[in-house]
């Protein structure tokens, strides 16, 4: 049965981006990357577009550490976390959330789950 207070309903603009979020573009996560030093990689946007699905498809994380686990599970073939801080030094879970145009998770802060703020 449904619970309408956990239905999540993402509702999207003519370009396809979910209301309630920034304008998003790969030429966006491009130059927010660029800014960051960073080079963006076919592994990189496999783990952004990865993280805008997960969105689209299920709301909000309930915390960081829950996506970081998933990210850790799907990405890093049994290589551990820290691959993912090599393609993500300024933390997996935030810094390819903002790449993404995604609102941080909750406890994001706390720089063992991704950011560095």
């Amino acid at each position: 049965m449904l619970d309408i207070n956990k239905a999540v309903t993402t509702q999207y603009d003519p370009e396809g981006n979910m209301y309630g979020l920034e304008p998003w573009s790969p030429l966006f996560a491009q130059r927010l990357a660029e800014e960051a030093g960073l080079f963006l990689t076919d592994e990189h946007w496999e783990i952004i577009i990865y993280l805008r699905e997960r969105y689209r498809e299920h709301g909000a994380a309930s915390s960081a550490r829950e996506i970081l686990h998933e990210l850790e599970e799907k990405f890093t073939g049994g290589h551990g976390r820290r691959s993912l801080y090599e393609l993500f030094p300024g933390g997996p879970v935030s810094q390819a959330s903002r790449l993404g145009g995604l609102p941080l998770p909750p406890y994001s802060s706390d720089p063992s789950f991704g950011s560095v703020e």
